[in-house]
């Protein structure tokens, strides 16, 4: 009786199950990325959006321009270069270093401005004490080649004039003269020096600077005049 009931279930046939089909989201061996490659883009774009953040807490918005280059060391530090888009810095770019250590957020290591190729730099600067050597090099030089060209010196031209335009002697005697024709005009001016007596000494005794003599003239003046009266 088992025996029939064995064998009639092994000829009964069976529905067969099919296998599952993998998840969706299990990688295909022909579509899906690496995941090293995945993570890669995601710090690339994360690094870019912090240094960008650097930049902005010291530089506006409008003068940061595209990002240009993006490189890594050996040392894991990361350079990002952006365009600068200031006015008057042609050739310079903003340059940002950014290191990630694994487990810990992006870090700013530095943010500066540099130049490139063909950047529009200022000049070395040059101390005075050099620069005048210089000069004081260049006009001895000057003078050596017009001695030689048998030139005058214009700096010995200079010498014979003075601090005030080079006049002569003869020019100077002419302005003493004036000076005392201008003296002689100014006393006969029409006022003249005569004091409140109608005296002229010549000088008024009340534009001395001893009030004291002045009063005494005045007083022998007065006895003088009551004598005469009398």
């Amino acid at each position: 009786m088992a025996s029939a009931r064995a064998c009639a279930a092994a000829a009964t046939p069976t529905r067969a199950t099919a296998a599952s089909s993998p998840r969706c989201c299990a990688a295909s061996p022909t579509t899906s990325m690496p995941e090293s490659a995945v993570d890669a883009g995601v710090e690339m774009s994360s690094r870019a959006e912090i240094a960008r953040e650097a930049l902005h807490e010291f530089a506006p918005a409008s003068q940061v321009g595209a990002l240009v280059s993006e490189e890594t060391d050996d040392d894991g530090v990361t350079t990002l270069t952006f365009a600068a888009t200031m006015l008057g810095y042609p050739g310079w770019h903003w340059t940002v270093s950014v290191v990630q250590l694994e487990g810990d957020e992006p870090t700013v290591l530095e943010a500066e401005l540099l130049p490139g190729d063909g950047a529009l730099l200022a000049p070395d600067w040059v101390p005075w004490s050099v620069r005048l050597e210089e000069y004081k090099a260049a006009q001895a030089a000057e003078a050596a080649e017009r001695a030689a060209a048998g030139e005058p010196d214009e700096d010995a031209d200079d010498a014979d004039d003075d601090d005030f335009g080079g006049e002569s002697e003869d020019d100077d005697a002419d302005d003493e003269g004036d000076d005392a024709e201008d003296d002689e005009d100014s006393d006969d001016d029409g006022f003249g020096d005569a004091d409140e007596h109608g005296e002229d000494f010549g000088d008024d005794v009340y534009d001395g600077l001893d009030p004291e003599s002045a009063v005494e003239h005045a007083e022998s003046d007065d006895a003088e005049s009551d004598g005469a009266a009398r």
